[in-house]
């Protein structure tokens, strides 16, 4: 099983120097897969939770393909509305020829109303765009002559509703839930499987992302989610998620108070932890 780290893009902490660090210390961990997210407009809803500076993901993808050299890169996720679908599909090919194939084009409906109003996309049909745009993107890739090998990018899809699971399925090499409980996983991962089985379609692999919050107690109860709690806990919940069919793991240690962007270093002393972990194995 293959881990990645979500590495934030954003915040008071985040400068150019910082996410070369954030970059070379997880591939230096020898983790499979570094991800960032997707906001545009830092209107009121989305600034709350992920401040500025907010660095673009293609640009920041394509600038740190030529830091690294063998880790995979993503985003996680990408908000497929924001942008015509014929200009996602040029920059995640030119991005996927450019680093060596190495990109993962993790996608989403969003969720900021404020950000879509700024943007003048209607946050109603989110879904239904986001729906409607995968299918243009694909199709795009499909003509070789203009995007050359864009159709050689994974997509994942996010979300945990059904009608993610349903997209995830007609769209999507992988489905990437965010932050959920084992239970839920153990629950919804059937679902995915179901809805491919009735569509006559193959089943996307699992990639979940998960929480890394490392507690010197352990955490207990329904609402503990997969990644917090002792290293012996996590070390579990990464098993668990093996047996599970889980390819790919993507670890987030973001936390949600944006200063933490100021000390990273807590982050990758979290990540190291893991990756002693695999060494150990």
């Amino acid at each position: 099983m293959r881990l990645g780290v979500n590495v934030p893009n954003f915040g008071p902490g985040t400068r150019p120097d910082v996410l070369r660090r954030w970059a070379l210390t997880v591939e230096g961990l020898g983790f499979d897969l570094l991800m960032v997210s997707d906001h545009v407009a830092i209107t009121p809803d989305v600034a709350a939770k992920y401040p500025p500076p907010f660095f673009d993901p293609f640009t920041t993808l394509a600038w740190l393909a030529g830091v690294t050299t063998d880790i995979r890169l993503g985003t996680t996720v990408l908000i497929v509305p924001y942008r015509h679908p014929l200009l996602v599909a040029r920059m995640a090919a030119n991005l996927h020829d450019l680093s060596g194939g190495r990109l993962v084009l993790g996608v989403g409906v969003g969720w900021a109303r404020q950000e879509f109003e700024a943007l003048g996309v209607a946050y109603e049909r989110r879904g239904r765009l986001t729906d409607e745009h995968l299918a243009a993107v694909q199709a795009a890739w499909a003509d070789e002559r203009d995007y050359r090998t864009g159709g050689g990018v994974p997509i994942w899809v996010g979300g945990g509703s059904a009608a993610a699971m349903r997209r995830a399925v007609r769209f999507g090499q992988a489905w990437h839930p965010l932050r959920n409980t084992l239970p839920w996983l153990r629950e919804a991962w059937p679902r995915v499987r179901a809805i491919a089985a009735e569509q006559g379609r193959p089943a996307p692999a699992l990639a979940p992302r998960i929480t890394l919050h490392l507690t010197k107690r352990p955490v207990t109860g329904p609402d503990r989610l997969a990644g917090e709690g002792t290293i012996e806990q996590v070390a579990d919940d990464l098993e668990q998620l093996r047996l599970l069919g889980a390819e790919t793991v993507l670890l987030d240690p973001f936390h949600g108070d944006p200063d933490e962007t100021l000390h990273p270093e807590a982050a990758w002393e979290m990540l190291a932890a893991v990756a002693a972990l695999r060494s150990a194995a």
